[in-house]
């Protein structure tokens, strides 16, 4: 699963390129006409443009003439796209609109060269994506059957999705890449491995960010690909009674302390509020290409760039909202410390990653147990269990054997 080359492809075919949906970005990344970002939908490279009417396409990156990637750049502003090549030309739509020499060079007397007759500028556009929008995330897909974006997801993931992209105007407050030298699919089981955080993560169990003892709850879509962890921070330092069991573990340190103790500024938000529940983190998963990530106030998208059987590009976004004071922007970007390649947390998930796939890559027969909590799958009130990678290779091996 992790060092098969043959099997990669066939997961990029069936996961990325077909039937599913790929997350490309927010709209708060190309706000204007004329902006572009250029991006990844599983190993092939698209554009996500806002042509001149407003309008929000997504394009491969690839030119219709001789296939050339023709946009280097990671983010700007054109009024078309021209490849370097041959100078073919496409709008922002990714329509065709120019081709050098396509009526031939007149030299004594007559024209040399020139495209055939039958040549048709709208047969020879860029491939375009099926774009879908919601609370200011896009999407696209290679495949333009794919189920709508709402049916994608599912009402139960859907819900916490409006949770978090709940109308608000977004705004993008910074990036982090990083290239983790691990199967793609490891960074979705981690994501849906809601235990190890206690265990691993020296920052979240010592001042309660996330942790065993906290109150939790894991949900799933109806095919089980897609997954929501949620839980409610719990009290900072030693627990006590039934909880003391959390602080036992040997990445609890209770003699830790900050320097600044504004990293754990936490101000509840109006919007964490879903019923009686004031959850202070949510984590979803949506199969196969990003996770959603608040963190107390620390709000991010995370997208999967996957780069061959045993490395993927890692893209955090961070972003707040537009109402947001000066002071809640200030700890939104203090908060994201927490994450990116070189977070107070992050980055044990990223060794811990690669330490893995080294592992496969020298014992690729290895068998994984994941048993936690039984050999079921089905969404949880609790935090020590492994339903939820259960769930998705449930899918995983419904899809690849088909």
């Amino acid at each position: 699963m992790y060092t098969d080359e043959d099997r990669h492809k066939k997961e990029l075919e069936r996961f990325f390129y077909k039937s599913h949906w790929s997350y490309v970005g927010l709209e708060a990344e190309i706000p204007n006409p004329g902006d572009f970002k250029r991006t990844v939908v599983g190993e092939r490279s698209v554009i996500m443009t806002r042509a001149a009417d407003g309008q929000i396409h997504v394009v491969e990156n690839v030119c219709a003439h001789r296939g050339m990637q023709f946009c280097r750049e990671r983010h700007g502003n054109k009024k078309e796209f021209v490849c370097p090549y041959h100078q073919w030309s496409y709008s922002l739509k990714g329509d065709l609109q120019g081709v050098p020499f396509r009526r031939g060079v007149r030299q004594d007397g007559k024209v040399n060269g020139g495209m055939p007759t039958d040549f048709d500028p709208k047969d020879h556009g860029l491939t375009a994506l099926k774009v879908a929008t919601r609370g200011g995330v896009v999407f696209a897909s290679f495949d333009h059957n794919v189920e709508s974006l709402e049916d994608f997801m599912g009402p139960t993931i859907l819900k916490y999705f409006d949770r978090l992209f709940n109308g608000r105007k977004l705004v993008v407050l910074g990036y982090n890449r990083q290239r983790i030298p691990g199967n793609w699919k490891l960074m979705q089981e981690n994501i849906k491995d809601p235990y190890h955080p206690g265990l691993l993560h020296t920052w979240f169990v010592t001042f309660g960010l996330w942790r065993a003892d906290n109150k939790s709850e894991l949900r799933m879509d109806a095919h089980h690909r897609h997954a929501a962890m949620i839980s409610t921070r719990g009290s900072a330092g030693q627990a006590t009674g039934a909880a003391a069991q959390v602080t036992q573990v040997s990445s609890f340190k209770e003699s830790m302390q900050l320097h600044d103790a504004s990293f754990l500024d936490i101000v509840p938000e109006g919007w964490w509020q879903m019923g009686e529940q004031m959850p202070t983190a949510v984590m979803m998963t949506l199969f196969p290409s990003v996770i959603f990530q608040q963190q107390v106030n620390s709000v991010s998208t995370r997208h999967i760039q996957p780069d061959g059987h045993g490395a993927f590009d890692f893209v955090w976004t961070h972003f707040g909202f537009e109402d947001d004071t000066p002071e809640m922007t200030e700890r939104r970007l203090r908060q994201s410390n927490l994450f990116g390649p070189a977070g107070f947390v992050s980055a044990d998930d990223g060794e811990v990653i690669e330490f893995s796939q080294q592992a496969f890559e020298t014992k690729p027969e290895h068998r994984m147990l994941v048993e936690l909590g039984g050999r079921d799958v089905g969404e949880t009130d609790h935090m020590v269990t492994e339903t939820l990678i259960r769930g998705m290779y449930a899918y995983w091996r419904k899809v690849m054997e088909a």
